[in-house]
């Protein structure tokens, strides 16, 4: 949880008869429960907005299965996390279905920052590139499913290794995290269709795996700096 504005007077966090914390809550702190664990809030003069993230327990990502290890978490301090929750919430105020694969790489590193913050650190596997061969795969199966809602994890499972172990060489080899790199050749192939097509921005956003014709503009307004409309208007003929 993290809180986006507002404050308390007093905060008071007990779990099994014991005072986690005593203190105020303030904007930007972040507090972790794991799964099952039981917590007892007492808070006095509360004006608080939050933001929520709640994970699966089952789900098999990277650096999650280290948080069952990690005791309930209160008022702790992560600008990283923060920036990833403020970031996942306003996609979806604004009605945007974030990409799976961007969502999966999201929560893999919130949680391994999280258990970070526990002070249980673990080492990471070494540095390494991707082979010629292997990142061809890659991209042709990213090609061949552009319009479908890809996962980090199927994307791993064509390069046969864990999540985290392929998010990082993939970035090592690309420069780029796997959610960017499907996002710039959706933005890529948009761009063409605009050119040389007279498709409507509606079907080129669904051609192209968008959730929404709002979230292609948004995200070719990002990485592009203008919008498709204005983009296709400055490339057609009669410009």
């Amino acid at each position: 949880m993290l809180t986006d504005a507002g404050s308390t007077s007093r905060t008071s966090i007990r779990t099994e008869g014991k005072t986690l914390y005593d203190g105020r809550d303030r904007p930007g702190v972040l507090t972790f429960v794991p799964a099952g664990a039981e917590r007892v809030g007492f808070y006095r003069d509360v004006d608080l907005s939050y933001s929520a993230l709640w994970i699966d327990p089952a789900l098999a990502l990277p650096g999650l299965e280290r948080l069952r290890d990690i005791p309930i978490l209160v008022n702790e301090s992560d600008a990283v996390i923060g920036t990833l929750l403020r970031s996942l919430c306003t996609e979806m105020l604004f009605g945007h279905r974030p990409d799976t694969v961007y969502v999966e790489h999201l929560v893999s590193l919130a949680g391994l920052r999280m258990a970070g913050l526990s002070g249980n650190r673990f080492p990471t596997s070494n540095r390494g590139r991707l082979g010629r061969r292997m990142l061809e795969r890659v991209r042709d199966y990213i090609d061949t499913h552009i319009a479908s809602d890809i996962s980090l994890s199927d994307v791993a499972a064509i390069a046969g290794m864990p999540v985290d172990t392929f998010a990082r060489r993939f970035k090592e080899t690309t420069g780029r995290p796997p959610y960017a790199y499907v996002l710039e050749e959706r933005v890529r192939r948009a761009e063409l269709l605009l050119r040389d097509t007279n498709i409507a921005i509606g079907a080129i956003a669904f051609r192209l795996g968008f959730s929404s014709q709002s979230h292609f503009t948004t995200t070719f307004r990002r990485l592009k700096g203008i919008t498709p409309r204005v983009y296709r208007l400055h490339f057609s003929p009669e410009s």
